[in-house]
């Protein structure tokens, strides 16, 4: 069966232009075209950008979801690779899990001081603007930030 790029689309909760986009960065093939020049699709390739789909909403990387493509055009070979594609992506998701634990604390501390009161005595406001000033002070001193639940190793240059 096949069908044009707007049933693609549809089929695979894509916009037609995420199709493209797909297609102009390698993780699609071009398709075949009508003599027309319409683009037309069948179930490969579907399956493909539903694969793709599926890695997206995981949070893979275009770069890493291309390489799973050309990984598992050989179902035969060892999956170690594939492993550490994945492997990296874990890492990747707990690295980011911790920012946003670390960003929460910062947070909800900076919400637990606010006395209810008017803006000029907002806790809230005073955290920010106190930040960025000490942002602007390090960045002029040629300080770079460490994340916030990175201490500086200060025995390092």
């Amino acid at each position: 069966m096949e069908f044009s790029i707007g049933e693609l689309a549809r089929r695979s909760g894509y916009a037609v232009q995420t199709v493209r986009y797909y297609e102009q960065n390698g993780l699609m093939p071009a398709p075949a075209r009508t003599a027309g020049g319409q683009r037309r699709y069948d179930e490969t390739q579907l399956r493909q950008l539903l694969f793709i789909r599926h890695a997206r909403d995981l949070g893979f990387e275009v770069d890493a979801i291309r390489s799973l493509l050309r990984l598992a055009a050989h179902p035969d070979a060892p999956c170690n690779s594939v492993d550490a594609i994945a492997r990296d992506h874990l890492a990747a998701i707990t690295h980011k899990i911790a920012r946003l634990s670390a960003l929460r604390q910062e947070v909800t501390r900076m919400i637990e001081q606010c006395r209810r009161g008017r803006i000029a005595e907002c806790r809230v406001i005073d955290a920010l603007l106190s930040d960025r000033q000490t942002k602007a002070s390090q960045r002029s001193r040629g300080i770079k930030k460490i994340g916030p639940s990175r201490k500086r190793d200060e025995s390092r240059p």
